[in-house]
């Protein structure tokens, strides 16, 4: 028989978690997206970043047939990035401003930027997260980055508007393995 102390102890800690948010289950990283040295195709060279985004990896290369390898969060399908670019900014606790792109393809998302110039500081509220990686091709810059993420369950799926996602601190460990001028491939 169940005794009404217990079914209001049962229903309450069933809802404590909608209530009380930090009581909800922490995110758990699936093993295979966390960073780890792998073998790896020979044809590209030390340094290089090569990112598989059916896959959900991002690869450095660290040796002739050897990299260190990421889980990631892609762009959803269209908006993807594809091709070589380099990175030529680097920056920790970037700012951030959805494309004029963004704002109109999502208004109820990004509706409190439409019609003014405001730029999102640097923070852990930040959708870069704690540091930036800036794709540029040719000089110029292509608004795709290799970022932080404050939605870490993102990693393994394609949902961004384009950039790369990993986890902060797996972007961080990125950010000081890699110098401004390294090759980026996304295939």
């Amino acid at each position: 028989m169940t005794h009404r102390r217990h079914f209001l102890a049962t229903g309450l800690a069933a809802i404590a978690p909608a209530l009380v948010p930090g009581l909800a289950r922490a995110f758990e990283l699936d093993a295979k997206f966390t960073p780890q040295e792998v073998t790896f195709d020979t044809k590209y060279q030390p340094g290089q970043l090569i990112v598989l985004p059916r896959a959900h990896f991002l690869y450095l290369v660290t040796e002739p047939g050897r990299a260190r390898r990421y889980g990631v969060g892609v762009g959803r399908a269209g908006l993807e990035f594809s091709g070589t670019a380099t990175i030529d900014v680097k920056k920790k606790w970037p700012t951030w401003r959805p494309t004029n792109e963004m704002i109109e393809r999502e208004p109820r998302t990004y509706g409190r930027f439409k019609d003014n110039d405001y730029v999102q500081p640097g923070g852990p509220e930040n959708p870069l997260g704690s540091r930036a990686l800036y794709l540029f091709q040719n000089g110029r810059d292509t608004y795709y980055r290799i970022h932080g993420t404050t939605q870490p369950s993102s990693i393994g799926r394609s949902v961004s508007n384009g950039c790369i996602r990993m986890i902060n601190d797996h972007v961080q460990d990125l950010y000081e393995r890699v110098p401004v001028g390294t090759v980026v491939t996304v295939l």
